[in-house]
């Protein structure tokens, strides 16, 4: 398996589908706007993006199965499979606000070996293989070397449905408040990571999360050098649903969030 090669198909098709979701948010109706949850948003634009994203990686590796967030495709591997957000930031789209993008990762035997991040705004396009390193529109990147929380810009992102430990985790951003350069909540989990990735933040929380959120940009983080652990400090972050994605600040991180969050 050529994985850099299937990254580059994975990278033409993202730019592909990316047209299709730019020409659409120039007219996009919301009446056209549907629920699939309290508050939880989703258009044709991102069914439509999503089979034609299924319909291209089903060029590049027939035999793979797929998981993708608006559920287009119900097939499934038991080894090789897709990990599709095709419009990741959907309340941003349809609000008009950026950031918002396409996110795929293939996962093969329980390793991620393909993430790509398109975010269509600034037209950047982050993308890594396994042990081929991470980049953006051509360039590579690397996390930050910032080693504390006090030098460090933080982003998170705050569950739409999921309420049920607000209090602590208001608990938790408050001391990232106190404590950092700052928190920033973008809206786009898949974009967060990227960023993480490319140095502009040094480390990403969040809980309730989705793999199709996350999958593409784990890596992208740790081919750029960051470390990925879920609130445990252990691995289970692709479908764990908690996440912490760093430069060389996890271990504080980990501390800080395990401060009110031990035990729930």
């Amino acid at each position: 398996m050529n994985l850099e090669a299937i990254c580059q198909q994975v990278v033409e098709l993202a730019h592909q589908v990316g047209a299709f979701i730019s020409q659409e948010a120039a007219s996009f109706d919301v009446s056209k706007l549907e629920y699939k949850g309290t508050n939880n948003l989703v258009s044709y634009v991102d069914k439509e993006a999503e089979k034609a994203i299924i319909q291209g990686l089903t060029g590049i590796l027939p035999d793979a199965g797929f998981i993708g967030e608006e559920g287009t495709s119900d097939y499934r591997s038991e080894t090789t499979n897709w990990i599709i957000d095709p419009l990741d930031g959907t309340t941003n789209f349809v609000h008009g606000l950026p950031p918002y993008a396409i996110s795929i990762a293939l996962l093969h035997e329980g390793q991620l070996l393909v993430g790509v991040v398109y975010e269509l705004n600034l037209k950047e396009c982050f993308y890594a293989w396994k042990g081929g390193g991470a980049y953006c529109n051509g360039k590579p990147i690397k996390v930050s070397q910032a080693s504390s929380v006090n030098d460090s810009l933080i982003a998170t992102g705050f569950p739409y449905n999921a309420h049920g430990k607000m209090d602590i985790y208001l608990a938790v951003l408050k001391e990232f408040m106190q404590k950092s350069h700052g928190v920033r909540r973008l809206g786009s989990a898949a974009t967060d990571l990227a960023y993480v990735a490319a140095g502009r933040f040094e480390a990403f929380y969040e809980y309730n999360l989705n793999a199709w959120d996350v999958a593409a940009g784990i890596l992208l983080v740790q081919e750029a050098g960051g470390k990925v652990t879920d609130f445990d400090g252990k691995d289970n972050y692709i479908f764990g649903g908690r996440l912490i994605a760093s430069g060389h600040i996890g271990d504080d991180m980990l501390k800080l969030i395990n401060k009110h969050w031990k035990n729930d």
